[in-house]
């Protein structure tokens, strides 16, 4: 069976952009496993409440086919983490899919794998003045699917979002 790793922040991942992609992965036939700084229990901004499977500083990269990150007022938070950023490079040095949506596209902004590549990003300020700091070609588009890298832009996306990745993976 296909893994999924699913990366939320401990506080205030976007419920619906955690949500959504997890039952379409999970309709799929994948199996999603839940990550975060630890294994207590993550809140999301409208009150979801997570118990992650692992922490990322336990993750295998080799036990998962798939990194996705959820967005949120938290997420950015999670770029403060090497052992994030860490694992974000590794999953694209083994040509795996890295996905992210609305504000977590800053988060692979600040892992250095999006230098040259399209994506999209919620168009906080600071996401964007990174995105251009380190040569990512934005575009406004709601999702946007770069090689094995799929952006989106927020949680009307979340959808399109989902499909995408499960698209890479079959």
């Amino acid at each position: 069976m296909r893994k999924i790793l699913y990366v939320i922040a401990q506080q205030n991942f976007h419920d619906k952009e955690f949500k959504i992609p997890k039952e379409i992965f999970e309709a799929e036939g994948f199996k999603v496993m839940v990550a975060s700084i630890t294994t207590d229990q993550a809140v999301g901004t409208f009150g979801l409440r997570i118990k992650p499977d692992i922490a990322i500083i336990d993750v295998n990269p080799n036990d998962f086919d798939a990194l996705v990150i959820a967005g949120g007022i938290g997420a950015p938070k999670l770029a403060d983490y090497p052992e994030v950023l860490n694992l974000i490079r590794v999953f694209a040095a083994q040509n795996k899919p890295v996905a992210a949506i609305c504000i977590a596209g800053y988060i692979l902004c600040k892992a250095g794998i999006l230098k040259g590549r399209r994506a999209t990003v919620y168009p906080a300020d600071f996401a964007l003045t990174e995105f251009r700091r380190e040569g990512v070609i934005y575009s406004d588009e709601e999702v946007v699917v770069d090689g094995k890298i799929v952006t989106a832009n927020g949680p009307t996306a979340a959808r399109t979002f989902a499909e995408q990745i499960v698209k890479l993976l079959k």
